[in-house]
């Protein structure tokens, strides 16, 4: 899938794009090329087209001189963008050429929340640009935002688990955890997100040192990826506290019941003694001729019993 954009009037617009019969007057007009999980025909025929300077298939490297460098085909960035879902979220490369003329990027997941919120943008005007580091710029900066949504979402998330944790006496804390080790997994990825977007920043704003503008504009999205940054931190600080507390109340729960068996053990154990000695079958034993001694054994038993457990209950113990 092909998506066409062009600068018309300082106003980022959508074109209508061919699919396989790719219009090359058109494409050679167009300020932005979105490729969208694109099979072989296509990728090839753009990729002949701009002098192959499509990514290869090492687009997920992490080294640095993989991710952000300039060739004779433009600077090249690959961003990771975060993919949310019911389940666990996850991550995805999207790979950019910048060209004097145009902005390349390259996707193999047509779910990313950041690029339908940009094209519906652009559908309303919204998107004012003049080239196509501008272009690349908006994104990375609607990126950023989308993430700071993500991080409200967690945060959202994590005052009912710990609600849940802290407050409610009957809370399931196992469910709890499992919610948690999801959060934490979220809020990993996010922060993944933001340190591979503040590299990005980074790179570009070597290449912008002499724009002014432009310079300004990196400034301000790596001031807002500081932030979230710290926020981040925060946030993983209080994933673990509830974790250790969930932890903890679980292991008080365990202790208790643990508790009970011991004293059930301690509290039988002096009439089980006296069962004990009662049921030996030995010919000479002077309470065997006693008329009550029956009731004398079991008498024992229940005061031998109950002794213990009043003493328990004296001491707090119980």
């Amino acid at each position: 899938m092909l998506h066409l954009f062009a600068i018309e009037n300082g106003v980022l617009r959508e074109k209508d794009s061919a699919g396989h019969e790719l219009d090359v007057a058109q494409a050679e007009q167009a300020s932005w090329l979105d490729l969208v999980e694109p099979d072989e025909p296509e990728r090839v025929l753009v990729q002949s087209f701009f002098q192959d300077a499509l990514p290869s298939d090492d687009k997920e490297e992490i080294e640095s001189s993989a991710r952000y460098f300039t060739d004779e085909h433009g600077l090249h960035v690959h961003s990771l963008f975060l993919l949310q879902s019911e389940g666990r979220s996850r991550t995805s490369t999207v790979a950019f050429v910048v060209q004097d003329e145009r902005l390349i990027s390259f996707r193999d997941d047509i779910r990313m929340a950041d690029f339908r919120l940009m094209r519906l943008r652009i559908r309303r005007g919204w998107v004012k640009v003049s080239q196509p580091m501008d272009i690349l710029l908006s994104i990375l900066d609607q990126k950023v935002e989308n993430l700071a949504d993500a991080i409200e979402d967690v945060h959202r998330d994590l005052e009912k688990v710990g609600y849940s944790v802290l407050e409610e006496e009957n809370g399931e804390l196992d469910q709890d955890i499992e919610r948690l080790a999801r959060l934490e997994d979220t809020n990993g990825k996010i922060r993944l997100c933001l340190m591979d977007t503040q590299r990005s920043i980074s790179f570009i704003q070597r290449y912008v040192r002499s724009d002014k503008y432009r310079r300004r504009t990196c400034a301000e999205i790596q001031h807002d990826l500081d932030t979230l940054m710290s926020h981040t931190t925060f946030l993983f600080d209080k994933i673990n506290f509830l974790m250790d507390a969930a932890q903890g109340f679980i292991n008080i729960q365990q202790n208790q019941i643990i508790k009970i068996f011991s004293i059930a053990a301690v509290v039988f154990l002096p009439p089980t003694m006296i069962a004990s000695i009662y049921g030996m079958n030995f010919e000479v034993m002077p309470e065997l001729g006693l008329e009550f001694g029956y009731p004398m054994a079991i008498g024992l038993m229940i005061l031998s019993g109950i002794a213990p457990y009043w003493y328990f209950k004296r001491k707090g113990w119980l």
